[in-house]
């Protein structure tokens, strides 16, 4: 969920059922904000407040990942 405002292209960003914005996902559930080919975010100086507080691939990271894969289930 976008919470702070920190310029990410509206073409990025998506209304989830409860009417708040969030990061919009591709068809398969990846970001749509993340290059497939090099594996990095394209908007990485403008990401939202949730992928600057956890390190990719961190326990953290991890955790936050497996609950936002349920929750659109």
């Amino acid at each position: 969920m976008l919470i702070t405002d920190t310029g990410v292209p509206e073409r990025y960003i998506d209304i989830d059922d409860w009417g708040g914005e969030v990061m919009l996902r591709l068809d398969d559930g990846w970001c749509a904000a993340l290059d497939r080919d090099s594996m990095r975010c394209t908007i990485y100086e403008k990401r939202p407040l949730i992928c600057r507080e956890f390190e990719t691939g961190s326990a953290d990271c991890l955790e936050e990942r497996r609950g936002i894969a349920t929750a659109y289930r």
